[in-house]
């Protein structure tokens, strides 16, 4: 009884989660049982219609009636069976490989690395550390030992001492004999391999210590002790008058003067070049360019950022080098992360972090995959090699490998020892360069680790559709697409194009849609420039006689230098005939080629009159339009055929307008 009661209540709970499911991506329509949810449309419209997705009903009753077209040609393709043709299966699987080789790390490392490095470049921060330094390959204890000490000085501030104080006594950073571990306001990113302090930066509440944060050069103490909007960047001049204690005095007055000059409407770059000492920027008129915190003395860059209006001038200060007058010139502030986002994929992509990262996803997948290892596989196989394993002679005989499991992740992802093997030989650059500094068993090892996380990568590629909706979208929009493609081109392209008594038959049933307008037979001379002192007499000849004589009587030399083409046109189509009299005899104005240095004019032959086209000449029009009858005729057939239900409620939900 108790069974069958915890039986009966899960029942209930799976038709509750069913039920929920359901409820939160309800189906929109069906076509012959098969649905269509809601969340699918709204990617697929939304997708489609881009800025013009404004979901008014007008916009949704268009979209959805191409929808419920395009699904009813894709179940006819599935009933024909199109989708287990070989050809295309490899296809999809094809364009399945290349989308989930990029995909899954711009999802899992590159998007979240870009988002994440945005977030922090939205604020400065005001940091201070203590470093303890390790040097490169330490050993454990060198580790251990640097980790304790970093730790003991965490201690002794959390007990009352002051930051500063222990700084200067135990921070390797040089600097923190003058600043006691004060580095100041800083900003993302943080310089190359410095990734983890640039995140505890960001993410530790201020006036609090951190534990040690390893970095390429050490463990460090960090406190963060403000933190603003970021600064950005700016776009500046300035006018230096370089002082020091034997002509302090005099530049002071002299910068005033330059600050009275401005203020009465002194040009700043006629000045700049004219006064500045700065000899980078003074020939510019004392453009700087853009810069951001941290480049220039403090005094300088707050004195640059405290101008609030494009064109401002800043009143003279002094710096460590003399007397300043900044002039803003632009300040484009933080952008949007959309504008953002390509810049920092660059600078993300450069910097240790994303390699980082990518090991790191490497290590989730293993746990979440429940990887098991068999080392002893690889240990037993390792043992029967040679010194040819490391040469381009290895050839392992791998119908002999017993069939043995090296490794498995999920349910069903298995690899063999034959896989290693398999590759492994074709590892042979790699393997033959490893093998030159250790050991066979340590060559296989390091083998086995690429080999691993390449695995683990591919066992990732196959949850894509059950992780990443946008992933799943993307496939059901390829693989759909493939079918109407095909189905479409076997059953209306093809047909059109082949089926010549029915496209006669069609072209009887709209005959009179495809006319001439009134047309004119046309010779087109051209007479090269080397005889273009012969243009007039060559226009008088032609005038009056056919093009065979006028070529005879102009072409006497070795060389020709008049030909004619014969062309028929359009009245409203060649401009070479607007402004001509519309009649046989009249000729163009003569026209100047430079490119082909050649003079050209039109003599019209022949008028004919507007008539309708033959089937031959309105051939391409008539069989793209017997194309869309019998795409209409096939849709109308599909309705018939299969049935399509709409829920109308969960539509009427979707309306905004």
């Amino acid at each position: 009884m108790i069974k069958r009661n915890f039986l009966l209540l899960g029942i209930f709970l799976m038709v509750v989660t069913v039920v929920k499911a359901q409820q939160n991506d309800p189906v929109l329509f069906t076509v012959e049982n098969t649905p269509v949810h809601q969340s699918e449309f709204v990617y697929i419209y939304s997708k489609t219609n881009g800025e013009k997705a404004d979901f008014s009903k007008k916009s949704l009753d268009e979209y959805l009636d191409l929808y419920i077209k395009f699904k009813l040609k894709v179940q006819k393709a599935k009933a024909l069976r199109l989708d287990t043709i070989p050809q295309l299966k490899n296809e999809l699987a094809g364009y399945r490989r290349q989308l989930a080789d990029s995909y899954l790390i711009d999802k899992e490392v590159t998007d979240k690395l870009i988002r994440e490095a945005y977030d922090h470049s939205t604020y400065d921060v005001d940091i201070s550390h203590i470093l303890i330094a390790v040097k490169q390959d330490p050993t454990a204890d060198e580790e251990k030992a640097a980790y304790d000490k970093a730790m003991a000085a965490k201690q002794r501030i959390a007990k009352g001492e002051d930051f500063a104080a222990v700084a200067k006594e135990v921070s390797d950073d040089k600097s923190a004999a003058k600043n006691g571990g004060h580095i100041g306001y800083v900003t993302a990113l943080f310089p190359k391999g410095f990734y983890q302090l640039e995140v505890a930066a960001y993410k530790q509440p201020l006036k609090t210590l951190s534990d040690p944060i390893r970095t390429d050069i050490g463990y460090h103490i960090l406190k963060v002790n403000e933190k603003r909007p970021a600064r950005g960047e700016i776009e500046a001049a300035h006018i230096l008058l370089r002082s020091d204690e034997t002509n302090g005095d005099q530049m002071k007055k002299r910068i005033d003067s330059i600050y009275q000059a401005l203020k009465a409407g002194a040009d700043f770059e006629t000045l700049a070049k004219t006064h500045s000492q700065d000899s980078r920027t003074a020939p510019k008129g004392g453009y700087i360019g853009f810069f951001g915190i941290n480049k220039f003395t403090p005094d300088f860059e707050g004195a640059a950022f405290a101008l609030t209006s494009d064109g401002e001038i800043s009143q003279p200060f002094q710096s460590s080098v003399g007397w300043h007058i900044v002039k803003r010139i632009s300040r484009p502030g933080i952008q949007p992360y959309d504008i953002s986002k390509s810049r920092l994929e660059g600078l993300v992509k450069a910097d240790p972090r994303f390699e980082a990262s990518k090991t790191a996803m490497v290590e989730k997948i293993k746990k979440e995959g429940n990887l098991k290892e068999y080392p002893s596989v690889r240990e037993e196989y390792a043992a029967t090699l040679n010194d040819t394993f490391l040469t381009f002679r290895w050839k392992p005989v791998k119908s002999e490998l017993p069939d043995k499991t090296l490794l498995t992740l999920g349910s069903d992802f298995k690899v063999s020892l034959v896989d290693f093997v398999d590759y492994m030989e074709r590892a042979s650059r790699k393997r033959i360069r490893k093998g030159a500094d250790i050991s066979i068993p340590e060559v296989v090892n390091e083998l086995y680790a690429d080999f691993l996380n390449e695995n683990c990568m591919k066992f990732e590629e196959t949850q894509l559709e059950k992780k990443y909706p946008d992933f799943k979208s993307l496939m059901r929009e390829y693989e759909e697409g493939i079918l109407l493609f095909e189905a479409t081109k076997m059953l209306i392209w093809d047909k059109a194009s082949k089926d010549t008594v029915g496209l006669a038959d069609f072209y009887q049933k709209i005959y009179g849609k495809y006319r001439w307008e009134p047309r004119a037979v046309t010779s087109i001379y051209r007479l090269n420039k080397s005889a273009a002192d012969q243009i007039a007499a060559v226009r008088d000849f032609a005038a009056s006689h056919g093009s065979s004589e006028t070529l005879e009587k102009f072409n006497t030399g070795e060389i020709p230098v008049l030909s004619v083409e014969k062309k028929t046109f359009e009245r409203s189509r060649n401009p070479d005939l607007k402004g001509m009299e519309w009649k046989a005899g009249a000729l163009s104005q003569t026209e100047d080629n430079a490119k082909n240095q050649v003079l050209k004019f039109l003599k019209i032959e022949e008028i004919l009159p507007e008539s309708m086209k033959t089937l031959d000449e309105a051939r391409g029009y008539v069989v793209a339009d017997y194309q869309d009858y019998l795409e209409e005729q096939w849709v109308e057939q599909l309705r018939n055929e299969y049935s399509v239900k709409v829920d109308q409620k969960v539509f009427d939900k979707m309306v905004k307008k």
